[in-house]
Formats: C-alpha cells, sequence, structure tokens
C-alpha cells in the first residue's frame, strides 16, 4: 500500500498523494546521520570524555562553583567505576583494564569509597606507600616539607556571599607539578595540623587546593584513602564556565555571567 498524504478534493473525493522518491531519501538520509551522531557521542562518551560540572569550593582557586569540565576516562584505563553495565563485562574480577596510575598534582575524579557511588573530584597528593602529613598548614610528604610560594590574596566568597581575600600560594609537588592552593582560615584550620598517614598499596591521598574548605582524604571517615579502581577519569579540560549564583539555563545572564576567559582553558 502507497503512503502519503490525504486530501480531499472540490468534488469530496479523497486523493492520496504519494511522497516523491526523493522527499523519502533525504528522510531515510536525515534519520540515519542523526543515529550515527548519536552513536559516536555515545561511544566518546562512555570510552573518551564524560562531561561534570563543579557544585563545590574544594578545588578554588583551580576549579571554581559553575566550571563545567570533561574528563578523560581512558588515561586510568577502565574499571567497574567508569563503565556502565560493568558487571557483564571481563575486567570485573581483575580491578581495571588498560591501566595506568595516576600522576601526583593529576586533579581526577573518582567514586568515594564509602559509597562507591558519589562523584569526587580532588587533586593527586599521595601515592602507594607516601606518607602524608599537614603541619602548621604546610604539607609534608614522606617527611619533607612541601615547598610553597606566598603570592597575591586571593579573591573569593564567604559563606554570606561577601567578597574576601585569603591568603594563597604557589606550591609545587614532588616531580614538580606547580599549583595555587588557598587558606581560607590562614594556617589554624581545622585539617591544617594532621597525623602522619601512611597511604596504603594500590590506593591514593586526595586533597583540595581549597585546604581548609575540602572534604578530602585527611578525613578519613568521610573520605579516606581512595582505591585505584575507584577513579573514573582525569580532569582535562574546562569547556563551559558561568557565574555560580547564575544558573546556566539562564541564557539572558550570559553575556555579563559566563567567565569567557575559562572556556577552552586545560585543567592543572
Amino acid at each position: 500500500m502507497d503512503t502519503g498524504q490525504a486530501r480531499v478534493d472540490r468534488e469530496g473525493k479523497t486523493e492520496i498523494r504519494t511522497a516523491e522518491p526523493g522527499t523519502w531519501a533525504s528522510i531515510r538520509e536525515t534519520v540515519k546521520v542523526g543515529v550515527q551522531a548519536l552513536l559516536i557521542a555515545l561511544v566518546v562518551r562512555t570510552l573518551l570524555f564524560q562531561p561534570f560540572n563543579i557544585p563545590s569550593g574544594s578545588l578554588i582557586p583551580t576549579l571554581l562553583i559553575g566550571d563545567y569540565l570533561f574528563v578523560s576516562k581512558y588515561t586510568y584505563g577502565y574499571s567497574k567505576y567508569s563503565l556502565p553495565l560493568s558487571e557483564y563485562l571481563p575486567f570485573q574480577a581483575h580491578g581495571r583494564v588498560w591501566a595506568a596510575e595516576p600522576k601526583r598534582g593529576d586533579i581526577a575524579v573518582f567514586k568515594l569509597p564509602k559509597d562507591n557511588a558519589t562523584d569526587y573530584i580532588k587533586r593527586v597528593i599521595g601515592l602507594p606507600g607516601d606518607k602524608i602529613q599537614v603541619v602548621d598548614g604546610v604539607l609534608n610528604i614522606n617527611g619533607k616539607p612541601v615547598k610553597r610560594e606566598r603570592i597575591a590574596d586571593y579573591e573569593t566568597l564567604d559563606a554570606f556571599d561577601q567578597v574576601v581575600k585569603v591568603p594563597q600560594y604557589m606550591e609545587t609537588l614532588p616531580g614538580g607539578v606547580t599549583h595555587r592552593v588557598i587558606e581560607r582560615d590562614g594556617d589554624r584550620g581545622f585539617w591544617d595540623n594532621t597525623v602522619v598517614y601512611t597511604v596504603p598499596a594500590g590506593h591514593f591521598f586526595m586533597m583540595g587546593d581549597n585546604r581548609d574548605n575540602s572534604t578530602d582524604s585527611r578525613d578519613l571517615a568521610s573520605v579516606g584513602y581512595v582505591p585505584f579502581e575507584n577513579f573514573v577519569g582525569r580532569a582535562e579540560m574546562i569547556f563551559f564556565s558561568i557565574d555560580e549564583r547564575t544558573p546556566a539555563w539562564q541564557l539572558w545572564r550570559w553575556p555579563s555571567d559566563v567567565r569567557w576567559s575559562r572556556i577552552f582553558s586545560t585543567i592543572h
């Protein structure tokens, strides 16, 4: 039976108008392209890059609330926490496939060990076997204080949305990664003096760059040491950023509230 459009002529008779062959070919081609694009997007998101947004200020000044970023899932290989339907895949009993361990200084997304479900993002500070301690606000790795240099104060918002200036430092980790950290409470914050943490084999010690406002591996009850298999991927690039007080869907506020200078910037 022909498929087409029906119309009623002046004499009340119904006439079937079939679509021209070229029309159906065009429709089929459009559907084909759409399906291919969807499959490519699915493969990219599943195996290569996954988008995340930053809902908290634990990595200020490196990452801000309102940043949207891509995380490379292939960097550390794949585990049951980085792929959907992982219970059907062969690495279930082996931890990871194509594994490459995180490097000190990486900013990485991982599943919170407490529930193996919540996504967290922090900086890799301690490697397996390392001894980590904070003394008077200064990070110590394997008994040696990490070099930090005071730079211009950083402007951020306090709990009452008021602009405040806080101490900011350039910190250089063993291996050479240099990044900024802030000390909102100076060097007398709650986590500025800690016990010595010994990172177990197969685990990593994660910290935020906003040292006095970060729930991280220093809090053993909430985060603690992160198993390698819990890593989802490494943060690579910011693809969008908007003021934390502006919902991204309010397009009319983009001209003034989008942080244009942060778009397409790499993450260090």
